[in-house]
Formats: structure tokens, C-alpha cells, sequence
């Protein structure tokens, strides 16, 4: 009788073995299992992103323009960037800032950004400024790019004062190709504009750069540097908002506009503090948490996911920037972002400003 039943233990042992092997296997492929295994999210580790978080050394750190500095920011294996792309910079308080990357791509030890100093800001320039010390640390993510430089038979730039720093890539890029190009640049004195001198050497050369200080010759003709252009001419345009606009009402039949922001559009539906006039509650569920949190009228869902999930990444709170874009599984989105494409409309959102249409989102968290 011994043997028999010696026999049916090491059976069972070894059946349990290779049942425990099995959902060591399962758990790996998908953590929250039983939950059935989803594709890869666009939030957290996502391909489609450059999500790492990596500290760079401070290295330099210049004043370039009156009340406008430029950190140089080294660390080793750095991800290649293109005109147009910008840094999260993870300030010491916790704020997370974007700036335009402006050094050199071919510069592969380095990042450069530049900020100016915003005193009646939200605080972030403020803390470049007064903290951000050469010889200190920074935390950054990115670089990301949502204004680089397109293939076309031509370019306008029309830029105020900071705005020139996603600018200034592409114009250096233009120059040494050859290509056709001519550049706005507005800013309240010439004191005030960064990288005045190098521009108007980039554009000595025919006549390209049209300076424009307001304490000597008022606001620029944006409307009259737009005028008869050729079809197929590529338009960019970064800097104050009613700059942006006057670009976008002269704008010639034909031509594409590109526009990078650095605040939210005026008359946009969303608040400062993230909030939306009209809304009505809802629910969003979590599937990769396991978890479903209510969205107050009025609250975002921004707020809402962070009371849950504090990891969650976020920065402008107003729909222009696209740290906080999620990806939506289920449900009907209510845009009111000013940034993402039409093709990414179709199942991601930013959760700072938009909302649903419905009772209910199923985001990928």
C-alpha cells in the first residue's frame, strides 16, 4: 500500500510544480492577470514616447538676452533630437517645464535649453532662474518633438522673443543647406531678444531677417511678411498668442502653418487649474490598476487618475504640452486640447482638459 500511494504524492507534487511554473509565466505576461493582456500603452514605457527619466549635469549656464538664461546640460547616451524638439526639465520642487532644445543635434554630449523669466508665471522660470545653478543636477525626460521642420520649397518664420529657441535649429539647418528662407522676429527691445547677434548673421546673406523691436518701430507686420507667398511655403510661427493668431487670419491660401505654443489659446475651455466649464460627471475606469475613480463636474480627469495613480506625469494642466497623454480604450472623448492630431484623437486624450461624452472612459493605466 506504501508504494501506491508514495506514488500518487509525487504525482500530485510534480502537477503542482508545473501549475506553479505556468502562472509564474502568465503573471509575467500580463502583471494584473486575470485581466485579460493588453497591447502596449502609450503612458509609462511606450515606444511612441520617450518617457525615461535620466539626470544631466548642469555644465553652463549663460545669460543670452535680458531676463533669458541658457543651461547647457551634459550626461552620457543621450537620445538624438531634431529641430523642433523640447526637454521636460523635472524642476526640484516637482513642477515638470518643457523648453525647446536650441543647441547643436550634432552635439550628442549635451542638451541646451533656454527660459525666460516670467514673474507673474505659474513658477517654473522662476525656479530655472533662482535654482538651477551650474555644477547642480536636473532631471529631464524626452527629447519629443510636435514642431519639427518638414520637407517644403520654402519657409516663413514669424517669432516673438522667446519663441526663437525651437526656431533657431531650423534656421541653422536651412542655412547650411541652402534652402529657401526668410524669418520675423519680433520682441520688445533688442536687448530683450536671445540670439539676436547669431541670427542676423545667419541672415546676412539676402536679406532674410526682418528685426522688429517694439520700443523702436512698434508690433510686426505679420500680415505684410505674409503676403504673396508661393503655394507650398511652410509657415512657422512660435511666440505670444496674438502673434500666433495674426498668423493664423494671414495665412495665404496654399500654405501650411505650423504652430508651437508655449501657453494655452485664448478663449480655450479649459481653466488654469485644469477644471471645464459645462461638464458633467463620470467615471474612468483603469484597466491596468484594476481600479474605477469618478470625475467630479468640473474636476479633470487628470485630478481625478493622480488621487489614485501620484505617478502620473502632467505639466501645462491647460491641453497644449502633452505630458499627460493617455491612451483610451473605450468610451467617447470629449477634446479640448489645442495639440493632439487628428490621427491621434482616434484613442488617446489628454487628461488635463478633455473629458467624456458619455458616463463612462476605460483608460489603458
Amino acid at each position: 500500500m506504501a508504494l501506491p500511494r508514495l506514488r500518487t504524492v509525487v504525482l500530485v507534487s510534480g502537477a503542482a510544480l508545473l501549475t506553479r511554473r505556468a502562472l509564474k509565466r502568465r503573471i509575467a505576461r500580463s502583471p494584473l492577470w486575470p485581466l485579460p493582456a493588453l497591447p502596449e500603452p502609450v503612458s509609462g514605457h511606450s515606444k511612441r514616447r520617450a518617457t525615461a527619466v535620466r539626470k544631466l549635469l548642469i555644465t553652463g549656464r549663460t545669460e543670452v538676452a535680458e531676463g533669458v538664461v541658457r543651461l547647457r546640460l551634459e550626461g552620457p547616451g543621450l537620445p538624438p533630437w531634431s529641430p523642433g524638439a523640447h526637454l521636460d526639465l523635472v524642476l526640484p520642487s516637482g513642477l515638470v517645464r518643457q523648453y525647446s532644445l536650441c543647441g547643436d543635434p550634432a552635439d550628442t554630449g549635451a542638451y541646451t535649453v533656454a527660459t525666460r523669466l516670467v514673474a507673474d508665471g505659474r513658477g517654473g522660470s522662476r525656479e530655472v532662474h533662482e535654482q538651477l545653478q551650474e555644477g547642480l543636477e536636473v532631471e529631464v525626460r524626452g527629447p519629443r518633438n510636435r514642431f519639427p521642420l518638414t520637407g517644403a520649397p520654402g519657409y516663413v518664420f514669424v517669432v516673438g522673443g522667446i519663441g526663437i529657441t525651437p526656431v533657431l535649429p531650423m534656421l541653422r539647418a536651412l542655412a547650411a543647406s541652402g534652402a529657401e528662407w526668410r524669418l520675423l522676429y519680433g520682441g520688445r527691445s533688442r536687448a530683450s531678444m536671445p540670439f539676436l547677434e547669431e541670427i542676423e548673421k545667419l541672415g546676412a546673406d539676402g536679406d532674410r531677417v526682418t528685426v522688429v523691436a517694439q520700443d523702436e518701430a512698434g508690433h510686426p507686420d505679420v500680415a505684410g511678411a505674409l503676403a504673396n507667398l508661393a503655394p507650398g511655403t511652410a509657415v512657422y510661427c512660435c511666440g505670444p498668442e496674438p502673434l500666433m493668431a495674426a498668423a493664423t487670419a494671414a495665412l495665404p491660401e496654399g500654405c501650411t502653418l505650423h504652430l508651437e505654443r508655449f501657453s494655452a489659446a485664448t478663449g480655450g475651455t479649459a481653466g488654469s487649474d485644469g477644471g471645464s466649464e459645462g461638464s458633467e460627471a463620470f467615471e474612468v475606469e483603469l484597466r491596468r490598476s484594476g481600479r474605477t475613480v469618478p470625475v467630479a463636474a468640473g474636476q479633470s480627469v487628470l485630478a481625478a487618475v493622480r488621487a489614485e495613480l501620484p505617478h502620473v506625469a502632467y505639466s501645462c494642466e491647460q491641453g497644449f504640452c502633452g505630458t499627460c497623454q493617455q491612451r483610451v480604450l473605450e468610451g467617447e472623448i470629449d477634446h479640448r486640447d489645442e495639440l493632439l492630431t487628428e490621427d491621434e484623437r482616434g484613442d488617446s486624450m489628454l487628461i488635463c482638459v478633455s473629458r467624456c461624452r458619455g458616463g463612462r472612459l476605460v483608460l489603458d493605466l
